[in-house]
């Protein structure tokens, strides 16, 4: 049976893709669960209409992750964080810790989620940290641990 698919589905396909599919899956498990429709002449084109603006919604959100990175890239971001006699730091920063720095030191706001400290920065120096702002856009922050 040819189904579009209305959600994504894992190992299956993308909202708007058209599939083939066993009947009984399609009976059973898609349709019940409102994760796809029978192919039509005008479920077709709707299907289509959703492609174009996946497509159109990943390319914008290409456009700004590259964005980030060409504004990022080449600074140092400063985090004062309380600290001990041998510089080493009363907790750790985290991703939450680097987001807002990101914020108030260069104006972008980046997810928490798309920060990545590994390990968790527990003393005075300067580090790397990931920043993942799209599963095709990686790069590297410098962060400048200063004691406050």
């Amino acid at each position: 049976m040819k189904l579009i698919l209305t959600k994504d589905v894992d190992e299956l396909g993308r909202k708007g893709d058209v599939v083939d599919v066993a009947d009984g899956y399609a009976r059973n498990y898609l349709m019940p669960r409102a994760l796809g429709v029978k192919a039509s002449d005008g479920n077709l084109r709707q299907a289509e209409a959703m492609r174009e603006a996946r497509i159109e919604a990943e390319q914008r959100a290409r456009e700004v992750a590259d964005q980030i990175k060409d504004a990022l890239s080449g600074i140092r971001v400063v985090i004062a964080a309380r600290a001990g006699d041998e510089g080493k730091l009363f907790g750790s920063i985290g991703p939450g810790d680097v987001a807002q720095a990101i914020k108030t030191f260069a104006g972008l706001d980046v997810e928490r989620s798309a920060i990545v400290v590994q390990p968790p920065i527990r003393a005075i120096g300067l580090h790397e940290v990931t920043v993942r702002t799209h599963p095709e856009v990686e790069f590297q922050v410098a962060l400048d641990v200063v004691p406050a």
